[in-house]
């Protein structure tokens, strides 16, 4: 017989060529300017609300922000705005602080940062975050230095904004029971998270499941006494 001189083919297929490293730099390069991009318009909208003296976006910054955004200064999504950024000092944006808040927010105009607000509102409201968004809410009152307790009447205001869209009733007897007691003149971060605890842990206004001899704060342990003898 005769024998093909045609050589057998490989059962082994051809390796695919990998994607030339000069395609993947301009891919990474394209990445690169979109990202350096959007933080620059993220710059450039700071620039619009800052006080050029000290490079901060101060009260009357806010003020112009909030207005632009359609919002009250004293709503509460500007307070989670400044979660956001991890904000530390009350009624005032760093650069650093903003830069955080609006890239983790992919807003880099006022337009897309008013259109991020309602999904803000939502991360917030997650259980997972919103005993950390809680605390924070008390951290960011917290305007003097070496400060550890806040005045009642701040409180009452904090407290309806923060917990009276969730805690409409407890907030409610808590606001006036704050406002008529003579025994505290400031609450503490442990008074207050108490507070957090009690809303979500106890049933209201009948509260069947309050144990004082739970370690409450004896702010609790008196507001609960004092519902009681108004129930009564």
């Amino acid at each position: 017989m005769r024998r093909s001189s045609s050589k057998k083919k490989s059962g082994k297929s051809n390796p695919v060529d990998p994607i030339p490293t000069s395609t993947t730099d301009l891919f990474r390069s394209a990445s690169s300017k979109s990202s350096t991009k959007e933080m620059d318009r993220i710059d450039h909208l700071f620039n619009q609300y800052a006080n050029p003296s000290s490079n901060l976006i101060d009260p009357e910054g806010i003020e112009e922000l909030c207005s632009n955004l359609e919002v009250s200064h004293t709503d509460i999504r500007i307070l989670m705005l400044a979660w956001k950024m991890k904000a530390e000092k009350q009624g005032y944006f760093t650069q650093e602080e903003w830069k955080r808040g609006l890239k983790a927010l992919r807003a880099d105009t006022i337009n897309k940062l008013k259109k991020a607000l309602p999904e803000l509102e939502k991360e917030v409201r997650r259980q997972s975050n919103f005993a950390d968004f809680y605390a924070y809410a008390f951290r960011y009152c917290l305007t003097e230095e070496k400060q550890k307790s806040i005045d009642i009447e701040t409180i009452c205001q904090l407290l309806d904004i923060v917990m009276g869209s969730t805690f409409r009733a407890q907030v409610d007897y808590f606001v006036d029971y704050l406002k008529i007691q003579n025994d505290y003149k400031v609450i503490n971060m442990d008074q207050w998270m108490g507070f957090y605890r009690f809303c979500n842990e106890i049933s209201f206004p009948d509260m069947a499941d309050y144990n004082p001899e739970l370690a409450w704060p004896l702010v609790l342990d008196n507001f609960v006494e004092w519902i009681r003898e108004k129930q009564a």
